[in-house]
């Protein structure tokens, strides 16, 4: 495998790939001097991952970019320093030679650029691109793998499919991701629902949640499945009784039913269908209606004010002069615009009502004329940034709108949960998105005092800190603080040493308020290195400090499940089926070739259903699990 990108998704894919697929890792990195940005907080505190890296580069550096050993029973690694990612640094990397090639560089044109040069110097390669633009990422994906059928003397057929007997090696030989998509509904859902996490398997939405452990004599409902239990000492997930090293005190994923009946005063994780269970957000605030955006509620009001007093004149007057209504209104109507004959010579009754009906109309003049004005100014500045509402409460404020924050606002948004963003750079990526769902904007540093009480934070539902600054995340948490203590955060750190630090000193600061610390390589590694090895990763969770995914998987070929009952094809720790897909190969070729329609899966399959080669299942697995699942045969195919 080899792996080439210059921040911490690159060492994190590589060291998952070897860590826990025992895969032969080929890392190419830029030079020591700019091969991972280091933290603007806590430079000294470097993660034991970056650290060992970096001493593999220092040695590959001292032997000229030669082998490298891991310690431990990691597979070796072998890192290669590039400056430029050219056809010379990918032929010394060995992809000619390569099952897999990963450019998750953070510029799309270098990894698209890397891509076509790796797939003429090998055709069979399965490449995965790190790609911020879907549209494109599809294009470069069908591209690619037409260049790879052709380059291999295996066009396609005329049935649609793939010619020649190698059709399974060039299945998915083309993967694009990107690390933004990959994060943003962990990190949506903790805004959502707080300790809730929504995986979206293609149209379909779940929802993992943690429920607090059963009181005595209660039994915990288990919703679709229970994925999880977690750690005995709950109350600080982030240190060592989260992690994968912390034994039987930690958290099991995807245990059995006697695990689960045993576990008694442990919280669980189950699946469910999704359905938003936080603070009754109302999913129209702030959003309203058209002719809204036009008038302020001001002249709402006193329009409305006007016709009422227009049906109380009209009445009156089919009181007094005994018309019909529709000539009463008609006749009132005259009065109101001035354009009807003196009531001299009538009775009193109607000679009042006509005064009440001019006093009314010389009203309406002003009002229209504030109306037209107001229009006016609105139709002007439709292109601007909205402001917050005065009202505005129970919405999540959301700092920085780049890479990874537009991803979690189009999230949010679909979910009709009402955001603010707060964004110091007014040329950010995602300002144009927030323009066109007409999303608040606060723009400011918020650094700066009075930035956040502009996006209202003290009536907020969560805070979400995004940008890429450690120092700007962490301050805005602590001045959110300070204004409501019991505020929801969600920070993006990258320091994982300082993230551990900072979620304990909150979490013991503020014990009733929810605090989350999140990295988005970190959820960002496993979906990467599940594509290396040709399965699609739907989604991740993230369980405490450990990663629990969900992989559609094709039965035929996997001993594990082919001819098992979903009882059977159960191993507890490792992967549980979850659901079926329904719909035939030529359905999901053809889906493949038109465009994602959604597929047609049953969930809650019973225990006694028997898997068939053909069929396609949606599991929910370890990261080790998928790997064991996998086994090693992407990497027997290219040796063979």
């Amino acid at each position: 495998m080899v792996v080439a990108g210059d921040d911490a998704l690159a060492h994190r894919l590589a060291a998952e790939l070897r860590g826990v697929y025992g895969e032969r890792v080929t890392l190419v990195v830029p030079p020591a001097q700019g091969g991972v940005r280091p933290p603007v907080v806590g430079r000294a505190r470097a993660t034991a991952l970056f650290d060992r890296v970096s001493a593999a580069v220092n040695r590959a550096s001292g032997n000229g970019g030669g082998g490298v050993t891991a310690g431990g029973d990691e597979a070796p690694e072998r890192v290669v320093e590039a400056a430029e990612l050219s056809e010379g640094a990918l032929a010394y990397a060995g992809v000619e030679r390569a099952a897999a090639l990963a450019l998750v560089y953070d510029d799309d044109e270098t990894n698209i650029r890397a891509a076509l040069t790796a797939r003429r110097l090998n055709p069979r390669i399965r490449l995965v691109l790190r790609l911020y633009n879907r549209r494109l990422g599809q294009h470069i994906e069908a591209l690619l793998d037409q260049a790879s059928a052709l380059a291999a003397g295996a066009g396609p057929g005329a049935d649609g499919s793939r010619a020649g007997g190698n059709a399974e090696v060039y299945d998915a030989s083309t993967t694009v991701l990107s690390d933004a998509d990959t994060a943003a509904p962990a990190l949506a859902a903790t805004a959502m629902t707080g300790t809730s996490k929504v995986v979206q398997t293609d149209g379909l939405m779940l929802r993992a949640v943690e429920r607090p452990p059963p009181g005595p004599g209660e039994v915990a409902d288990p919703g679709l499945c229970t994925l999880a239990l977690l750690s005995a000492t709950t109350n600080d997930p982030a240190g060592a009784d989260g992690s994968e090293s912390s034994g039987a005190q930690g958290p099991q994923l995807l245990p059995d039913e006697r695990a689960v009946a045993a576990a008694t005063g442990r919280g669980i994780v189950v699946l469910e269908n999704v359905s938003y269970s936080g603070p009754q957000l109302n999913p129209g605030r702030g959003v309203v209606p058209w002719f809204g955006s036009l008038l302020s509620r001001r002249l709402r009001w006193s329009f409305a004010g006007l016709v009422a007093c227009v049906v109380g004149l009209a009445v009156a007057s089919m009181l007094v002069t005994g018309e019909q209504p529709l000539q009463a209104t008609y006749l009132t109507l005259l009065d109101l615009f001035a354009i009807n004959d003196p009531a001299i010579g009538q009775p009193l009754g109607r000679q009042l009502l006509q005064l009440c009906s001019g006093l009314v109309g010389l009203l309406l003049l002003p009002v229209l004329l504030a109306a037209v004005l107001e229009a006016l100014g609105t139709f002007r500045s439709g292109t601007a940034l909205r402001k917050p509402p005065r009202g505005l409460s129970g919405h999540v404020v959301l700092l920085g709108v780049g890479k990874i924050g537009t991803r979690v606002l189009a999230r949010l948004r679909e979910l009709r949960i009402p955001v603010v963003c707060v964004e110091a750079d007014p040329e950010a990526r995602g300002l144009a998105l927030a323009r066109s769902l007409r999303v608040p904007v606060v723009l400011g540093d918020v650094t700066q005092e009075g930035v956040l009480e502009a996006a209202k934070i003290h009536r907020a539902h969560a805070l979400l800190a995004l940008t890429s600054a450690d120092t700007m995340n962490l301050e805005a948490v602590l001045s959110a603080r300070t204004l409501r203590p019991d505020l929801r955060v969600v920070l993006r750190l990258y320091d994982d040493d300082f993230a551990t630090a900072v979620y304990r000193t909150l979490r013991a600061a503020h014990p009733g308020a929810l605090t989350r610390s999140r990295s988005v390589s970190h959820l960002a590694a496993p979906a990467f290195a599940g594509a290396m090895l040709g399965r699609q990763i739907l989604g991740a969770i993230p369980v405490e400090r450990r990663v629990l995914l969900f992989a559609a998987v094709d039965v035929g070929g996997h001993p594990q499940l082919e001819g098992r009952t979903v009882g059977e094809a159960f191993r507890a720790g490792a992967w549980r089926v979850l659901a079926l897909d329904t719909a035939t190969p030529e359905e999901r070729r053809a889906a493949q070739e038109s465009g994602p329609s959604g597929p047609r899966l049953v969930w809650d399959l019973p225990s006694t259903r028997v898997l068939r080669p053909e069929d396609r299942v949606v599991l929910a697995a370890t990261r080790r699990g998928l790997a064991e699942l996998l086994g090693r045969r992407p990497r027997q195919r290219a040796e063979a």
